[in-house]
This record gives C-alpha cells, sequence and structure tokens, in this order.
C-alpha cells in the first residue's frame, strides 16, 4: 500500500476554499480542523507555515508542514476537490448550499538533489496578518518566494523571525517544484497535459453531506459512512486506507 517512491516522507499540505465566500472558507477551516486532529490520532507532528483567516470566519487558506513515517503516503489520499453539503449557518433564510474545497499534498524533498538557482527565485517580504496579535505586524517578517520558471508562488508568515520563515518558504517551494516536475514527466509518459483541479461541480475526490441526510463517500473507492460527525472530527482512516489499497490494485494491475 505503500510503496511509493516518496511515500514514506513528510508532507506539506495545502488548503483552498473555492468560490463562495464565507460559507466556503468555514468548510476550508472545518477541513484544517478534521485533518489537524487526525494527524494528532496518527502521531504525526504537525506545523501551520501559513495561514490566512477569512474575513467573517473560517480560513482563505492554510499550509501546514506534516512529520512522521509514511506522512505523505498517507496524505496523497487526501489531494483533490471535497465537496460540502449543509444547510448554512451564515443564510438566514436556512437554504442548502454546497461549498468546495482544494487539498494539494506535497512530499517533503530536502534529501533529494533539486537545485533552485537564486536568479530564479524572487522574494518579497511583508508583514504579517491575520490571528497573532499586534506583535506579529511590527517587522517585515512573512516571507514570499516566486519561482520565475514556473510561476509557482509560496508564502510563510508563522514565525515572527524573517530567517525562519525564509527557510520554511523554500522548503514549501522546493517541495512545489519538485511535484510538478513530477506532474510533467508523469503527463509526457500518458502522453496528456497535467491539468489543474477546478474548485467545482464534478471533480471532487470526496463529498461530505449533512443534510438531508447524513453521508460521506469517496467518488473514486466508494468508500462512505454515515457517520459524518466522527469524519469531522478526524477519523478518516477508512477512506485513505481504502485509496490506498485501490492504488495498490491498480499498480498491480498494470
Amino acid at each position: 500500500m505503500l510503496g511509493g517512491e516518496d511515500d514514506a516522507r513528510s508532507a506539506i499540505i495545502s488548503i483552498h476554499p473555492g468560490a463562495g465566500g464565507t460559507e466556503s472558507q468555514d468548510w476550508a477551516r472545518m477541513l484544517l480542523r478534521m485533518y489537524m486532529n487526525w494527524f494528532t490520532k496518527r502521531g504525526f507532528k504537525f506545523e501551520v507555515l501559513d495561514e490566512q483567516p477569512g474575513e467573517e470566519a473560517g480560513i482563505k487558506s492554510a499550509t501546514l508542514e506534516v512529520s512522521g513515517d509514511y506522512a505523505y503516503g498517507y496524505l496523497k489520499s487526501e489531494n483533490g476537490v471535497h465537496r460540502l453539503v449543509r444547510i448554512s449557518p451564515y443564510d438566514a433564510n436556512a437554504r442548502r448550499h454546497t461549498s468546495f474545497t482544494a487539498v494539494n499534498v506535497y512530499p517533503i524533498v530536502d534529501d533529494i538533489e533539486l537545485e533552485l538557482k537564486d536568479d530564479d527565485i524572487k522574494v518579497d517580504t511583508f508583514r504579517a496578518g491575520g490571528a497573532g496579535g499586534q506583535h506579529i505586524n511590527k517587522t517585515d517578517s512573512a516571507v514570499r518566494m516566486t519561482h520565475l520558471p514556473t510561476g509557482i508562488v509560496v508564502s510563510c508568515q508563522s514565525e515572527r523571525s524573517q530567517h525562519k520563515n525564509r527557510a520554511s518558504a523554500l522548503k514549501l517551494l522546493k517541495a512545489r517544484v519538485y511535484q510538478k516536475m513530477k506532474d510533467d514527466e508523469e503527463a509526457k509518459q500518458k502522453a496528456k497535459q497535467a491539468s489543474k483541479l477546478k474548485i467545482e461541480w464534478g471533480s471532487q475526490i470526496r463529498s461530505y453531506v449533512l443534510q438531508p441526510y447524513q453521508l460521506v463517500k469517496d467518488a473514486r473507492t466508494d468508500y462512505e459512512t454515515s457517520d459524518s460527525g466522527a469524519v469531522l472530527d478526524g477519523d478518516i482512516d477508512g477512506f485513505v486506507n481504502a485509496y490506498l489499497l485501490a492504488l495498490d490494485a491498480e499498480r498491480a494491475a498494470s
């Protein structure tokens, strides 16, 4: 189940809500909580590298580093779009809403010879915002890095030290560039271009329905459960294992 080239590595996980404002941002925050609970249950260590709070509720984005045996191997099952159906607590008319959030997972590749030239990286510093109190905004400690050849942009503002944020941003950038190289190579081998998942209908890997009934179902494996509360509290091992078994069967058949 965990025989992939990068499965034994630690991982970077990024969470980005789709269109929909507060409702989608709240869904992204629910997913962030779900994964944090799961990390704790599995004994994985995690660090928030960047988190952008929403204006009213939820988050605009979050990026975490997850450390532990086979963290990437397990987490790769979560890569894709997650769909939520519920009665919105932000709708005065109590209507049912559908929200989407994209989860992206990358292996951490510190031990791989991947050279990122200084001339290819644009570094910007800015004052950190969001949760953390006024003290966090006194200096330009937050760091944004752009890899010019690929256009990949990452940012980190979790630490007060610009040096620490720079190191974390470089680690994240290296992981993103490495994953893009792998995706591009795989696309060539399959004679098709890798396309970025749209955060919308038809592209979700898993649906979480809270109303009018309760059901969480994975579109790739058909694994499902009606205990949505337990899933949102971090009980996702059934979904992870079902995906890894299906992936292993697919590899064995090819």
